[in-house]
């Protein structure tokens, strides 16, 4: 029902997320739908282990104490950035606490934020059998997740890492599996450390980059003050479709229909000019574009990342009945203020 859609949401949701990712994620936040330890549709093809514990999962023996290493001495990772690796550990191995070494730096490259968003490929061993338990590379496709719903060492060992790098994660038992009982399908004990070889693909911008384009007369005008958004609304009568005028045009990947993306936005009532709701300010918002109002789903689809894009929502394509919060009257024109700042797939 459209009058229930949720425009926006604040909720990080996770996309394309692995068997073992979704695993890893199960150990945090139990209250968040994409944390769920359910494997993804893409998963599901794996040729490997899942490592994705049910609720309902027995509790996998812990491993026999191993003296914990300092350092990377033991593992040897070959393989070039975009190609999966070949991982060799002297095991059975573990690490003193979760430790991240940059294999292949890209410092030019964004740099990952603590929660952010992250599109990666990955490869899983098991520090104990020296065993992989998982990997996307072997599947063709990377994976997006957000760090706020995967274990703390997955989250610890990629913030402040550059998009572009290679990085090797080795992470204790106590940052990875051991709060979920461990993984017995995917042969992973209490204790045990997990070491990941990742490629970080993709990072959130920060703001919109691109080339300014002059828009059309007769629409809304956007400033910015401090960072954020001032939209001016003309004292005419609003469009009755769908408007989509670019304001900064990015050079990145674009937005496809059935992406997630994280965006900043900042929403308004064409007739008052109030502002109803905006992430300016605060944390950049990340949601299914399928579960964005349908005016909104238009403006956004064929965007590029870097993009800074207004779009005015007639209320045939927002809420014809109206919205409870942020208070929507019936039959009102919506001005959107939206900026791109990472898209992916969530086949």
């Amino acid at each position: 029902m459209r009058n229930r859609r949720v425009p926006l949401t604040r909720a990080l949701v996770g996309v394309g997320l692995s068997a073992v990712l979704l695993g890893l994620g199960a150990c945090g936040s139990g209250d968040d739908p994409a944390a769920s330890a359910s494997p993804s549709p893409s998963a599901a093809a794996s040729d490997t282990a899942s490592a994705s514990p049910s609720a309902s999962a027995s509790a996998s023996p812990s491993a026999a104490p191993v003296t914990a290493s300092k350092n990377f001495d033991a593992v040897k990772v070959e393989g070039a950035y975009g190609k999966s690796p070949t991982v060799t550990i002297k095991s059975p191995w573990a690490i003193d606490q979760t430790r991240a070494e940059v294999l292949q730096p890209n410092t030019k490259g964004a740099v990952v934020q603590p929660g952010s968003t992250v599109e990666v490929n990955y490869y899983g061993v098991n520090g104990r059998t020296g065993k992989k338990f998982d990997d996307s590379f072997s599947r063709g496709q990377s994976i997006a997740f957000p760090l706020d719903q995967v274990v703390p060492g997955f989250s610890k060992g990629l913030q402040g890492q550059h998009q572009g790098s290679r990085v090797v994660i080795a992470m204790p038992g106590s940052d990875g599996y051991d709060s979920s009982g461990g993984s017995p399908q995917a042969g992973i004990n209490v204790g045990d450390t997990l070491v990941f070889v990742v490629d970080i693909v993709a990072v959130p911008l920060t703001g919109p980059v691109g080339t300014a384009v002059t828009p059309k007369a007769g629409l809304p005008t956007v400033a910015e003050t401090d960072g954020k958004p001032v939209v001016t609304v003309p004292k005419t009568d609003p469009p009755t479709s769908v408007v989509v005028q670019p304001l900064i045009e990015g050079k990145g990947k674009a937005v496809g229909a059935a992406d997630s993306v994280t965006i900043n936005y900042q929403w308004v009532d064409w007739s008052t000019g109030e502002v109803l709701e905006q992430t300016y300010g605060a944390k950049p918002a990340t949601a299914a574009l399928a579960s964005l109002v349908p005016g909104l789903q238009k403006g956004l689809v064929g965007q590029k990342v870097g993009s800074r894009v207004l779009v005015v929502v007639p209320p045939a394509e927002g809420y014809p009945q109206g919205n409870a919060t942020p208070k929507v009257n019936p039959g009102d024109t919506l001005v959107f203020v939206v900026d791109v700042l990472f898209t992916s797939s969530a086949s």
